[in-house]
């Protein structure tokens, strides 16, 4: 995700979406060393949609595997990266959906195995958040009748 933010792919803010002081952990702990250029550390300031991404902060946060703090970063950085307009994985800067369901295994196991059928991350996550509220917002009283099905569950090219 940073090699991809320093190149300008994905959307994610500087800093991934952390601040300031996660991310100088994150680059000490998994980069110890490497100097990251001042325009990619974060600015102080909110995010637009600062509540929706604080509702999918906290919904990740549930289901983490509590092994390890860096599952907080994680999902600081998926619930930027759902601010984006395009698929989860490319908004990030990963390079594959691979790599984006390896990370949500990972680091929220319980809340990724629930994405049984496949259906796009970032569709996936909004969906839980609704259910999670008693909000059902598909048109259809069942995924496989929806209209939209095709693109919700379709692989990614």
């Amino acid at each position: 995700m940073l090699a991809s933010r320093l190149t300008g792919a994905g959307v994610m803010p500087a800093g991934l979406g952390l601040h300031l002081g996660d991310f100088l952990d994150l680059v000490d702990r998994h980069f110890p060393g490497v100097w990251i250029p001042a325009a990619e550390l974060p600015v102080p300031g909110g995010f637009d949609r600062e509540e929706e991404r604080q509702e999918l902060y906290r919904l990740l946060l549930t289901y983490r595997a509590n092994e390890d703090h860096s599952e907080r970063w994680i999902a600081r950085m998926v619930a930027a990266g759902c601010m984006g307009a395009d698929h989860l994985w490319q908004d990030m800067g990963l390079w594959s959906r691979r790599d984006l369901s390896a990370l949500l295994q990972g680091s929220f196991p319980e809340l990724a195995a629930r994405n049984d059928r496949d259906m796009k991350w970032k569709k996936f996550l909004y969906r839980q958040l609704c259910q999670e509220e008693g909000i059902y917002t598909c048109r259809s009283p069942s995924c496989e009748v929806c209209v939209d099905y095709a693109s919700c569950f379709a692989p990614e090219v």
